[in-house]
């Protein structure tokens, strides 16, 4: 065995006890300043249309893919509601709002890779335009990953549908 002064740091708790501590010290301090970084939030913008043709858009590529648009969540109106109750100021949108959708196909592939896959069910896209950049109008969604067959079908076909949403609203010039 080994004689334990060896393993004692000055302050007379075992040295490894201590190399733990501060090892979890820089691991905690390390977890806190990633805490606020943004996560994977894929957006698109067209500033050639306004936020009207850019949902309609949306919506009508969500269709040309077979799918069904589930609900349009009024995020803005929500956020406006609680504004005063929460102390906060106006909302940096001038408009926003959530379209969900989903397929079938895609709802079974990924829960049959793994249950807990269902929570990604329905897939949204968000649609808005901000107070600071009135004239642009962007769509983000939340990427669903690419670490399984089912996660990266979901991830193309939201990457599918913002492009050709763009695209479409972009030809439907602002009056």
């Amino acid at each position: 065995m080994f004689p334990s002064h060896l393993f004692k740091a000055p302050c007379g708790a075992p040295f490894f006890l201590r190399a733990m501590g501060c090892g979890l010290a820089l691991v905690g301090l390390l977890l806190a300043s990633n805490a606020h970084a943004a996560p994977d939030i894929p957006t698109q913008s067209v500033t050639t249309s306004d936020f009207q043709a850019v949902r309609e858009a949306l919506v009508e590529m969500i269709e040309a893919d077979g799918l069904v648009v589930s609900a349009v969540i009024p995020f803005g109106d929500m956020l406006a509601r609680t504004a005063s109750a929460l102390d906060k100021p106006e909302t940096p949108y001038s408009r926003v709002e959530i379209i969900q959708f989903c397929s079938a196909l895609l709802a079974w592939r990924l829960v049959e890779e793994d249950a807990s896959q269902a929570a990604l069910c329905p897939l949204s896209i968000a649609i808005f335009s901000t107070r600071t950049e009135p004239g642009q109008v962007v769509l983000a969604y939340r990427s669903p990953g690419r670490n399984s067959p089912g996660r990266i079908q979901a991830d193309e076909l939201l990457r599918k549908i913002v492009s050709r949403a763009i695209e479409l609203a972009g030809y439907q010039r602002k009056p």
